[in-house]
């Protein structure tokens, strides 16, 4: 007899849906063997010849911590070409590189988490580079394209599945994981739903990662907006990641669980479907799942809801249709098409912010200074790859210029360090094989450690003389003659041995501690002083060298030198991604270093013709008034320097557009934890002083014309036409944007909101005409008092122009909308969150598991304001439902206080609500005005007669 061939499972079958194939391979695994599916490292089950899998490769401007890869411009940057056609096309490149890298390394995962979609809305928060822009709908369209590129054009097979981060409200490092972001129902939807919303709406994304933070007391990986707003987005299965640790911060951290197993049961009945916990152990998670079922905190079936979600994103990806999946044999890595496609979005991002008398672009017999920090530095990020091929500024104007044309100071402080007992710290000579960090790949590159393969430095009677820069706030790097930073690595000695700055802790900074007459050396990622050991130069606790410094050339002198005899200077000033500033750690002020201001301010005392160029992960407020011009670009990625090079020498025109707001001063934002951006008047949206250089900015080497703005009202849309053209006498591209503004609204209004924009390409004389089609829905406003949007009927601002200040055409519409109605405050009551107006308050959770309360912040008092409450015929009695210890008082109209509500010392936690009753009387429309004193939460207030 012949055996016969088993028959093919259901879920092997490419011409069953993807549905009933997911049903079949649920039912045939075991119960173990789906919870195992919930970690981040999904094992095997070879029973079933299911391969194992990983959720999260970080890909958010080319492959990262896998090796080498091709390296795009960082997200801040792409978000400045306001170009959706380049965007979607990186993250087309991007994609077949992690086909590619995956073809021979299985470690690459196809569900990449990128893009960031959190808003930009303060500068100085540390991971400003990640982002698209302050602006929801131009972060959305960014965003939308990039997951479009990630995603593939095939209708079934994705060749990546795309993660959007980090869900929710989430702009602060300071306290990141236990920090809770007060965010008011407008906020929320009006603002941080929204880039989030219009970009799963799309259709190209394959899940979310809540952020670690809170939002409104409550974390994000337990929140019920998953469910209630995420969900219903879209038809298509979305798989909730989480953060990285974040489950166990639940209870470690935050403490807002007791125990492990019913925090993990909560994330994962709220929609956290996979968690990234314990590295690539997943025996802790599993164990917490269990404990959690055996408890009766989850049946089988959360279990098979989270696992079913994960399995829609495998059977996207083609992993059980190896013969139909159309991307499984993609090779494109490293493509003249992707080097070419980097320096392209490279010189897009560049953004011209001033440009007197045409200074720029240089001619090309102009005698170049180019000096500064970064002018031949390419810098990479936390989330870059590993570059192949690099360019720095420097380098790009030698082959733009000549090198003959081109003098170049880099402007640091030159060094030695001498012993208290005379003696100078010395590099030791040593033959040094090339070594870059992160070169082969890291599942978890925090863990990669530094070189001990070179000895430590020692001291000598010359030394050597080191390169110093102060890189703000007095973190230092000291850099050997041949380019190697000095490092510590885990055995505690100090080596010249780091190409870069970089880690996750960075173990390349430390700081000079006046100390008697000397300094002491502090390194700050171990947070031990550098002493001298009879071994080599070492930190440790005990022993601290005193040392003087002694300075051989300060680096503004340098810059002196070079500049007073050029005919033009460049300034390449910014940041070091990895260094005050970044993942863990927000920036403290808007203003340049201070090493680099010297260098600046000498630049410009020595010639009048000096270009700051600032290369930098976010907005920096400097003085323009002295300088002739200024470019910004961010972090460029490979093609940096060639791009930015290009740029100056006017073979590109520039046309990036500044996709934040820049701050003329630090007194001009807000808190960093003030997330309310219409009471605290944040962003272009409500920002209501004079920016340094406002949203949309940017200049061109070209002239643009607008004309011909018309609108009309068709049914659901309005339809906006005009022209643009190039007045001129070089191909250039314009961005044209289009904002919207209430003229008369009832509400706080933002004070003009981009509603489109289009970038174009216009030979001299051509002219375009732009066409946009507004839904009726870019109009509205999230109403409290309804509880839903809402279009304000009358008249509508429509303004274009070249930025969000500088306005070329207007036009009004009016609009036909639903008319404003009193609070239904007799029938529904008040939502204590649901205010028009608040000071002194906060959004804290209802309960653990859904609604909010307010509070006053550190027990003060918070004051909030309900417009137009309708009591009908009369009420003769008010209800206020709240929890802790205070006093709410009541009034109406800004009049005396017509009930004051006590609750005395609470007996039990702050979950444990009480209803208050007092007598009022009052009929009509008024305005409520409440006063929260006390450690209290208000949930609801009632009213009845």
């Amino acid at each position: 007899m012949t055996a016969q061939t088993p028959p093919t499972p259901p879920f092997r079958d490419p011409h069953l849906p993807f549905a009933k194939r997911i049903d079949d391979l649920l039912a045939r695994l075991t119960p173990d063997e789906k919870v195992g599916f919930l970690h981040q490292y999904a094992p095997a089950v070879e029973r079933l010849d299911v391969a194992p899998f990983r959720t999260g490769q970080e890909a958010l401007h080319g492959v990262t911590w896998m090796g080498p890869a091709t390296v795009f411009p960082q997200a801040v940057g792409l978000g400045a070409t306001w170009n959706e056609d380049l965007v979607r096309r990186v993250g087309d490149a991007v994609s077949k590189e992690v086909r590619a890298m995956r073809a021979r390394d299985d470690r690459v995962g196809l569900n990449v988490w990128a893009p960031t979609v959190n808003l930009l809305r303060h500068p100085l928060w540390g991971r400003n580079e990640e982002g698209y822009s302050e602006d929801p709908k131009l972060t959305s369209a960014i965003a939308t394209a990039y997951t479009r590129g990630l995603r593939g054009d095939h209708p079934t097979y994705w060749r990546t599945a795309p993660v959007l981060k980090h869900w929710l409200a989430h702009n602060n490092e300071t306290g990141r994981d236990i920090s809770s972001s007060s965010v008011r129902p407008r906020v929320l939807h009006e603002y941080d739903l929204r880039a989030f919303r219009e970009t799963v709406e799309a259709g190209a994304v394959a899940g979310v990662m809540p952020a670690y933070n809170l939002v409104n007391g409550r974390p994000n990986h337990v929140s019920p907006y998953l469910r209630e707003h995420l969900r219903t987005w879209t038809d298509e299965d979305l798989l909730v990641c989480s953060d990285a640790g974040a489950p166990s911060n639940l209870v470690d951290s935050e403490h807002y669980f007791d125990t492990h197993e019913e925090a993990t049961a909560a994330s994962l009945l709220s929609g956290v479907d996979s968690f990234t916990d314990h590295g690539t152990d997943g025996s802790t998670i599993v164990a917490r799942v269990q404990g959690a079922l055996d408890q009766g905190l989850l049946t089988e079936a959360d279990i098979d809801a989270a696992v079913r979600r994960q399995l829609s994103v495998r059977f996207r990806l083609g992993e059980f249709d190896p013969a139909h999946d159309p991307h499984a044999d993609t090779k494109d890595f490293d493509t003249p098409a992707h080097r070419a496609l980097a320096q392209e979005a490279a010189e897009q991002a560049v953004v011209l912010l001033k440009n007197d008398d045409d200074l720029l672009p240089l001619a090309h017999d102009t005698r170049l200074a180019v000096v500064g920090l970064l002018a031949d530095e390419c810098k990479l990020d936390w989330y870059s790859g590993t570059l192949i091929h690099r360019s720095t500024p420097l380098e790009g104007l030698y082959e733009q210029f000549g090198a003959e044309r081109v003098e170049f100071a880099e402007g640091v402080d030159r060094v030695r360090l001498r012993t208290s007992q005379g003696a100078f710290l010395q590099v030791p000579l040593v033959e040094v094989a090339d070594e870059v960090r992160g070169a082969e790949g890291a599942l978890d590159p925090a863990l990669l450690a530094g070189r001990t393969d070179l000895p430590p430095l020692t001291t000598g009677d010359t030394g050597t003389e080191l390169a110093l820069v102060d890189w703000g706030e007095g973190v230092l790097t000291l850099r050997a003659p041949d380019g190697r930073y000095l490092s510590v690595a885990e055995d505690g000695y100090v080596r010249a041995s780091a190409d870069q700055p970089g880690g996750w802790v960075v173990q390349e900074t430390f700081r000079l501690e006046p100390h008697e007459n000397g300094h002491l050396l502090l390194h700050i990622g171990t947070g031990r002083h550098v002493s001298v050991a009879a071994d080599g130069v070492k930190v440790a606790e005990e022993g601290a060298e005193v040392f003087e410094l002694l300075v051989a050339e300060r680096g503004e002198d340098a810059v002196t030198r070079v500049a007073e005899a050029a005919d033009v200077v460049l300034v390449v000033a910014g940041n070091d991604p990895h260094i005050n500033g970044r993942e863990t750690e927000d920036r403290t002020t808007l203003h340049l270093p201070a090493h680099q201001q010297r260098l600046l301010r000498a630049a410009r005392a020595a010639n009048p013709n000096t270009v700051l160029a600032l290369v930098s992960a976010y907005p920096y407020t400097v003085d323009p008034a002295d300088l002739p011009a200024i470019l910004w670009t961010a972090h460029g990625g490979q093609a940096a320097g060639t791009a930015l090079a290009r740029v100056l020498a006017g073979d590109v025109s520039p046309a990036g557009r500044l996709p934040q707001t820049w701050y003329a001063a630090d007194t001009d934002l807000p808190d960093l934890l003030d997330y309310d951006v219409i009471g605290g008047r944040q962003t272009y949206l409500y920002f209501e002083g004079t920016p340094l250089f406002p949203f949309g900015h940017g200049l061109s080497y070209a002239s643009f014309a607008y004309g011909d703005l018309t609108a009309r009202v068709e049914l659901d849309a309005v339809h906006v036409q005009f022209t643009v053209t190039n007045t001129g006498d070089v191909t250039a591209d314009e961005v044209a944007q289009l904002y919207t503004r209430a003229a008369d609204p009832s509400v706080p209004r933002p004070r003009r909101e981009l509603v489109a924009h289009r970038r174009v390409t216009l030979a001299p004389g051509e002219r375009a005409e732009l066409d946009f089609q507004l839904p009726l829905s870019a109009f509205e406003f999230w109403d409290v008092a309804q509880g839903a949007w809402r279009l304000e009927p009358g008249p509508y601002d429509l303004l274009v122009g070249a930025s969000s200040e500088d306005i070329r055409l207007r036009t009004t519409v009016t609009l036909t909308g639903e008319p404003a109605a009193p609070r239904a405050a007799l029938q529904h009551g008040l939502d204590a969150a649901d205010f028009d107006e608040q000071s002194g308050g906060e959004i804290v959770d209802r309960t653990k598991a859904a609604g909010d309360a307010v509070t006053p912040i550190q027990g003060g008092t918070a004051e909030l304001t309900y417009r137009h409450c309708d009591f009908g015929s009369g009420v003769t009695e008010v209800t206020m439902e709240v929890a802790g210890e205070g006093v709410v008082e009541l009034s109406l109209d800004g009049g005396p206080a017509l009930a004051q509500l006590a609750l005395p010392a609470p007996a039990s936690g702050p979950y444990d609500y009480t209803t208050l009753g007092a007598g009022i009387v009052t009929e009509g429309v008024h305005d409520v005005h409440l006063k929260l004193r006390g450690p209290l939460r208000l949930a609801h207030v009632g009213f009845s007669g």
